[in-house]
């Protein structure tokens, strides 16, 4: 039988989320369904909310970034049992079978990856539903294992922040004696300075005012870069081998891709969208840099990313908060007043 569940939701693009009940479905063989313990609020939560990029339906419950305790499984079921604590992103099913999911980059499914929420479940057409709520039910195949000692709130943005920003630090080999810099201190800033140091780069934070040294040298920039001083952009003209840009907005490209080496790469990991700004190709051409762009990751790099994070003890840095204060949460990430990801604690659904 379908459970019934609580949540929060939009029910239109101008409304505040509000609280709501809805069914999840039975569990199918392959299924596992989960208390939610904790979720992140991802900056794409408002997107959607907000219809920001079209053709959304309502009710949305979001929240893509997902940790809980398994309570059901299906028959099927066999690398998950009742009681595991496990996480779940931004994906909960892909075809399969098209050449991107046999290559394990189920994110760019030729089909259409199903998203955690504001989507249709590829076996019913039935809308998806996020972690603001108090269950989901998911395929056992998109379901991560949370390592033994993260501390489970903070592990929540690594389902999405983490894993957007690993990705293209391990697909362009950030390691020892590479130099790697970083644009925007934020939610997935924050989450690269963090990674690229772990794995043993040499990290730079690009920031656009001063004030965020002790921070950004706490979280594992060697070095900082005021971005709009000509004289440090100069000093770093042509330095580093690879830079993730995590920046959400339109912005000009070119004072970066000044300071890429010969065949260095700058990856867009935070815009959607045309740039304003046009791109000027000889100073890429002339020293072979290239601009390259990253969305999450695969199911096994997924988890791969879990597991280096298990393994270097790395969570977001997080604001922990109830479900009923979201709505202020969202006004607080469009000025930027957190450090560094809001997380919600889904036991409040219970006050």
């Amino acid at each position: 039988m379908p459970t019934l569940v609580h949540g929060y939701a939009a029910h239109s693009f101008d409304a505040d989320l509000v609280p709501w009940s809805f069914e999840r479905r039975d569990l199918r063989p392959d299924d596992v369904e989960m208390d939610v313990l904790f979720c992140g609020v991802c900056h794409s939560d408002i997107h959607h909310v907000r219809n920001d990029w079209g053709g959304e339906s309502y009710p949305i419950v979001p929240g893509h970034e997902i940790v809980g305790r398994v309570t059901r499984t299906g028959p099927d079921v066999s690398k998950y049992k009742v009681g595991d604590t496990v996480g779940v992103g931004c994906l909960v099913d892909s075809c399969q079978h098209c050449s991107s999911c046999k290559s394990l980059l189920e994110q760019y499914c030729e089909n259409g990856s199903t998203l955690t929420y504001a989507s249709k479940d590829r076996h019913d057409g039935t809308p998806t539903y996020g972690g603001y709520s108090s269950k989901i039910v998911v395929t056992e195949n998109f379901v991560l294992g949370i390592p033994d000692g993260l501390d489970l709130a903070g592990a929540a943005p690594l389902l999405c922040a983490g894993i957007t920003t690993y990705s293209p630090l391990r697909r362009w080999k950030a390691g020892p004696g590479k130099k790697v810099a970083v644009v925007g201190l934020g939610g997935l800033g924050h989450m690269a300075l963090k990674l690229a140091k772990a794995m043993g780069a040499d990290v730079t934070l690009f920031s656009r005012s001063k004030g965020k040294e002790d921070d950004a040298r706490r979280l594992g920039a060697d070095h900082i870069v005021i971005s709009q001083s000509e004289a440090e952009m100069k000093a770093v003209a042509g330095n580093f081998d690879l830079i993730i840009d995590t920046v959400p907005y339109d912005h000009d490209l070119n004072p970066y891709i000044a300071t890429l080496a010969p065949e260095g790469t700058i990856v867009l990991v935070g815009y959607l969208g045309p740039l304003s700004n046009s791109l000027n190709t000889a100073p890429m051409v002339f020293r072979g840099r290239s601009l390259g762009s990253s969305l999450i990751g695969g199911l096994a790099e997924t988890q791969e990313m879990l597991d280096f994070c298990g393994e270097h003890g790395i969570v977001s840095d997080i604001e922990l908060i109830k479900i009923q204060d979201v709505n202020e949460a969202y006004g607080r990430m469009l000025k930027s007043d957190v450090k560094y990801r809001f997380v919600i604690d889904l036991d409040s659904l219970k006050s």
